[in-house]
């Protein structure tokens, strides 16, 4: 790909005490040429990783916030410092989006401990740029290249899903994952599989009303809003068979467990969370911070956001298409 049509990819290191640093730099060097990198980040930091006089070497833009007191740096460490560092990385990428800086923007891990012991009350990327961004429809997509799932709940205790479940809710995930299949995933005719919250679709009631109550209703509305097929609930069980199988596009997971699992049995090396409904493309790898492995960096291993720089340049080419 030729330097002038490259796309102008973003990259936030996440919380620098984390394995964000390490795997930026082994994915970047490892995609050299197919896209045009931004760095977002702190360079007494990512001068820690081996490979990264490969960056600059490779004309990679660093954007060098220089918020981490290096004297006193260590990797693996949750400290509200670290926390805050990771949050003014997401607001620079926003600043760099605004101005048409970077055309997308891939994300690696926060720690939400340390963001939150640095005094910001939210509990995921996601959640941040819904606020920052005021989006009345962004969702999350989990993904790999066996299985897409998007969310009708995200992170939360699992014994508050079914108050936080709703009609709304689960419309409002699947219309947006209908609109992003069609749009950035050039699925004409999307096929979506809903899933049950309860074990066997909750057996008639036997095992919960929410099938009855919330689920089906949802799904009426749903068929009266898309042009496409969109079935259940089906047992997450089932669902999940039938998407592996390519029977369905895309399922969604009444909570977070019920996509994670699967993701992570099937292909966690090619897991990818989007955010979708945004007006940019925003992607991060599938895992977390690695506290325990961060500074190891012989076993870190940058697959997923890999997976995740791909599918974002991807998306892009699909969008200036449309």
């Amino acid at each position: 790909m030729s330097r002038l049509c490259r796309i102008k990819a973003g990259i936030t290191i996440g919380d620098p005490s984390g394995i964000g640093p390490a795997v930026t730099v082994k994915a970047i060097n490892r995609l050299a040429g197919k896209a045009d990198f931004v760095v977002i980040g702190d360079c007494g930091v990512l001068s820690k990783v081996p490979g990264f006089t490969g960056l600059l070497k490779g004309k990679v833009r660093i954007i060098d916030l220089n918020n981490v007191a290096i004297n006193r740096f260590r990797f693996g460490k949750i400290k509200a410092e670290y926390g805050r560092a990771s949050i003014e990385y997401l607001d620079k990428s926003l600043e760099l989006l605004k101005n048409k800086e970077i055309e997308c923007l891939i994300t690696c891990p926060i720690s939400k401990d340390a963001v939150n012991r640095a005094g910001f009350k939210i509990s995921g990327h996601t959640e941040y740029f819904i606020k920052k961004t005021k989006s009345a429809s962004a969702e999350m997509m989990l993904l790999n290249k066996y299985l897409r799932f998007t969310l009708a709940t995200r992170h939360l205790s699992l014994k508050d899903v079914p108050d936080s479940l709703s009609i709304e809710s689960i419309c409002r995930a699947a219309l947006v994952t209908h609109q992003s299949l069609k749009e950035i995933f050039r699925i004409p005719y999307p096929r979506i599989a809903i899933c049950a919250l309860n074990p066997h679709g909750s057996d008639n009631g036997l095992l919960g009303c929410e099938e009855e109550k919330i689920i089906k209703p949802a799904l009426a509305r749903i068929k009266k809003k898309i042009n496409g097929v969109c079935d259940g609930p089906f047992p997450a069980d089932t669902a999940i068979q039938m998407a592996f199988n390519r029977e369905y596009d895309a399922v969604i997971a009444m909570y977070h467990d019920q996509a994670l699992i699967p993701l992570k049995v099937t292909g966690a090396d090619s897991g990818v969370n989007i955010t979708l409904g945004l007006d940019f493309i925003r992607t991060s790898p599938l895992h977390g911070t690695a506290f325990d492995i961060a500074g190891n960096n012989g076993i870190v291993a940058p697959g997923s956001l890999i997976s995740a720089i791909e599918l974002a340049l991807k998306c892009v080419s699909s969008r200036k298409k449309t």
